[in-house]
């Protein structure tokens, strides 16, 4: 009996449900109360069984209403579809296939993308009934059901393209096997539609390489062929991306045919679709990123690919509708790099700084990308490219008045693509480039203003490099001075270009600006005054950059007046689920870093808020609502660096920050974390208090760090026997800090003693590898601390860490042996008998390697009641 037959809806559900989503894709509803109401029906273990037939069978209803039931139904089986009773599996499986062929090509793609996940949920072997179906359906002649049947192949493809290469229990063959030559023969489709799918579907596997297109690659190349210039523009884009992609994976089967493939994509890449152009523009990058092939295959074609992406660097009508101010990658020079793109229309001969963020259209367009392009080529060509790419920049920026301002922008741009790539052609005119940017930075289009910031960034390292000369002193100052007044220009897009140029050139400068601060700051400040939210990041990026490059030149009054009083308001007027806080953790970071022990003014509001932060989000991670904010993860690793840094600052004055705080117990619960990152930093952590732990032996205050040197002591050990190797990162620097306390046990409290002892054993047991290679560095004190502590667990552990490292590196111990031996016999009894014989094991291992008296001579040098206790509890004497 089919599974239809066994279910059918109750018209009450039916008629209430088909209402719900009526309401859900209202735009006046009130959503949160319609979700809430989804969710208390999404409980009945039907519910998805009246979803499948309001998107199959619910005729008498709008399209809208089914594909929305069509999409809940998506989402609730992306996460639920294995816990449903197999009966609803089938009856939902059994409704959509009849809709594959449906009229309305909506229904028919919703209903592809509900089979796709229902494939990556169940895979293709558990619904061998959706194989047949596809095959009837290609088989058809009627293009509803190919294109339905197209449709949720294409999707699978692209979602799960490894099933249909996968065996699959009673065929003979792979589904790909069987789908290929479909796709190949819809190819030559009078249908659009089909040649789209198709192409698509075979573009999925060309990165998973199944030996059934490897096979079939002269076929598929014949294809792609013969669909380069077909009249639709999405059929090109993909012929695009299979070219692309082919380049990327395996180059070397377009090797015989290049010359073809570079003319077909110098036309594609000024298709009058800006979606093929930038398809086709791809290409350029990826060639230049091969290694399997030769850059010179590419030289004959420079001229005209130069001049083809310098023509598309150009604002087209489709980049005025954009307003662009995000990080691009296309330039990798620094991670906070930004390249301005605006809104032509918008801004040209105005300054409005009053746009929201959301104007910011964060697209990879055609103009990134042929500037993405030509900054590779010149990495890779060289000088080379100066000779056919100078003239054409030369033209644009010859050209006057305001209607050819694109142009000029253009050239600005390109001779920041090619900084990089030429800059040894370029060295001789650079002075004279600059002197022609810098006015630039002034020019009325905010446009120009923005990308000459960004093109100057370029050029930072130079204008450093001459500052010695007269003339490039004062060509330093100007470029310092026009970033300045970018920063505080009167359009926000061009103020984020000039604080990342302005951030860039203060790495290159470092104490070169110490000179200038005062007036820096005043210029930063009064940005961070005026800025909007989203560019007050970028502000705090330059702030902690010149921290970093002046370091401690900040520490001074008149320097800290200007700086902090407005960041510390900041730091308290903000909330703790607000994420502008991350920005502002980063420049406190690298502020306390700087200013050191100068910082311990402001350390305790600032050391406070981070220990709330973590706990707050350590709450929040088990129970949101009671920590009144959602958990997010950065919050946490954010805060822990600014504690390193205010560690590494304060050095011994973090001392009256830790000791009454709970810091040791929220470190031990991030180290304990299942994110990688928490760990990481509360390992860094750690390591930053146990450096300073180790020097707090010479403080004057040495009796009140005590506890605070203990509870280091006492977090890093427990922390080694709970995460074993995950602290392999800190165990050579909290060696090289506790041996010192070792060293010096005269003069140091008896319980630090211990437990820097106890911890060098739990470091020594989980990573031996890594501690024994020094242990006749502090076998001698190491061994003389543990005979101070008392029978229990953690003297177990330490003892296990012994044996562990004698295991690794027996000669490590050899001349430290009568130590070790007093350790041993410091042991009233050892209840543990893996213990126990492991110690066993030491002993007579050493007994065995110390030939012609060794051992005897270093018996003889052990007291008779040490020797007493080796003999009677480990019969090695």
């Amino acid at each position: 009996m089919e599974a239809s037959a066994l279910w059918q809806p109750l018209d009450d559900g039916l008629r209430e449900i088909s209402v719900l989503l009526e309401q859900h894709i209202s735009p006046n509803s009130d959503q949160q109360r319609i979700w809430q109401q989804l969710q208390h029906y999404s409980q009945f273990p039907d519910f998805n069984n009246y979803l499948a037939f309001i998107l199959a069978r619910a005729q008498g209803q709008t399209v809208e209403i089914r594909q929305a039931a069509g999409l809940l139904l998506k989402n609730n089986l992306r996460t639920a579809y294995n816990s449903l009773a197999p009966a609803n599996q089938q009856y939902i499986k059994s409704e959509l296939l009849p809709c594959l062929g449906a009229a309305d090509r909506h229904i028919r793609s919703t209903v592809g993308t509900v089979i796709s996940v229902i494939v990556q949920q169940g895979r293709v072997f558990g619904w061998p009934e959706l194989l047949q179906a596809l095959v009837h359906c290609l088989d058809s002649n009627d293009l509803n059901h190919m294109e339905g049947a197209m449709d949720a192949l294409s999707k699978i493809c692209e979602d799960f393209p490894e099933e249909l290469d996968s065996d699959v229990p009673g065929l003979a063959e792979r589904p790909i096997d069987i789908f290929l030559p479909w796709f190949f023969q819809f190819f030559q489709s009078p249908h659009a539609s089909l040649r789209k799918f198709s192409l698509n579907s075979v573009n999925q596997f060309i990165v998973v390489k199944p030996v059934a297109l490897l096979r079939s690659m002269d076929q598929f190349l014949q294809g792609l062929f013969h669909l380069a210039h077909d009249p639709a523009p999405e059929v090109r884009k993909l012929v695009c991306t299979a070219l692309v992609q082919l380049m990327e994976v395996c180059p070397s089967v377009l090797e015989p045919h290049l010359g073809n493939v570079i003319e077909y994509l110098l036309q594609a890449n000024k298709d009058a679709d800006d979606e093929v152009a930038l398809e086709a523009c791809e290409f350029w990058t990826t060639y230049c990123e091969s290694e399997q092939l030769r850059p010179d295959r590419l030289r004959e074609f420079l001229p005209r690919l130069i001049q083809v992406l310098l023509s598309n660097m150009v604002y087209g009508d489709d980049d005025e509708s954009l307003v662009d101010a995000e990080e691009d990658e296309s330039f990798p020079d620094r991670d906070q790099d930004i390249k301005p793109r605006f809104h032509a229309s918008r801004f040209h001969g105005t300054d409005n700084t009053e746009e929201d963020d959301d104007d910011i259209i964060n697209v990879w367009n055609l103009r990134k990308c042929s500037a993405a392009a030509l900054d590779l080529l010149s990495n890779v060509f060289g000088d080379e490219i100066l000779p056919n790419l100078v003239p054409l920049l030369q033209s644009q920026l010859a050209k006057s008045g305001d209607d050819a301002w694109k142009e000029r922008e253009a050239a600005v741009l390109a001779f920041g693509a090619v900084g990089e790539g030429c800059i040894k052609g370029l060295y001789p005119h650079l002075p004279v480039i600059v002197a022609f940017l810098i006015p630039l930075l002034d020019d009325k289009f905010p446009l120009i203003r923005s990308i000459t910031c960004w093109t100057i960034s370029r050029y930072s390292k130079f204008v450093v490099e001459a500052i010695d000369d007269p003339k490039g002193h004062e060509q330093f100052d100007k470029i310092l001075m026009g970033l300045l007044r970018r920063i505080l220009d009167t359009n926000k897009r061009v103020q984020e270009a000039a604080c990342s140029a302005f951030a860039t050139l203060e790495e290159e400068a470092a104490e070169e600006l110490a000179p200038r601060l005062e007036i820096i700051l005043q210029h930063l400040l009064c940005a961070f005054g005026r800025y909007q939210k989203r560019n007050l990041r970028i502000v705090y990026d330059a702030i902690g950059t010149l921290a970093d490059a002046v370091g401690g030149e900040l520490n001074e009054p008149k320097y800290l007046d200007i700086l902090m009083p407005p960041l510390i308001a900041k730091w308290q007027q903000l909330s703790n689920s607000d994420k502008d806080l991350f920005s502002l953790l980063e420049c406190f970071t690298s502020i306390a870093q700087a200013l050191g022990p100068g910082f311990a003014q402001f350390a305790e509001p600032v050391f406070l808020r981070c220990i709330n932060l973590i706990r707050t989000q350590l709450l929040a991670k088990v129970d949101p609502i009671s920590a009144g904010v959602q958990y997010d993860k950065e919050f946490i690793v954010c805060s822990l660096d600014l504690l390193s840094g205010l560690a590494e600052g304060l050095g011994s004055g973090i001392e009256r920050l830790v000791a009454p705080s709970d810091l040791r117990d929220l470190l031990l619960q991030c180290c304990l974390d299942d994110a990688a990152d928490i760990r990481q930093s509360a390992l860094a952590l750690l390591g930053d208090l146990a450096r300073w732990h180790s020097s707090a032996q010479h403080s004057t205050e040495i009796k009140e760090a005590v506890s605070v040197a203990n509870n280091a002591c006492w977090a890093i050990g427990e922390l080694a026997v709970k995460v074993h190797q995950d602290v392999s990162p800190i165990v050579l620097t909290v060696i090289s800090c506790l041996v010192p306390i070792l060293q010096s046990a005269e003069s140091l409290h008896k319980s630090l003693i211990e437990n820097s002892a106890i911890t060098i054993g739990r470091l020594g047991w989980v990573c031996p590898e890594l501690v024994s290679p020094h242990m006749d560095h502090f076998m001698q004190s190491w061994c003389s601390a543990l005979c101070m502590i008392r029978d229990d667990i953690e003297k177990e552990d330490a003892f296990h860490g012994l044996c562990a490292m004698v295991r690794v590196n027996p000669q490590g111990a050899l001349s430290s042996l009568v130590y070790m031996c007093r350790a041993i016999a410091s042991w009233h009894e050892i209840r543990s008998e893996d213990l126990y014989n492991e110690v066993c094991q030491v002993l007579n291992g050493y007994k065995q390697m110390l030939q012609n008296g060794a051992w005897e001579q270093c018996m003889s040098a052990l007291e008779p009641l040490v020797k007493e206790k080796l003999l009677s509890k480990y019969q090695v004497i």
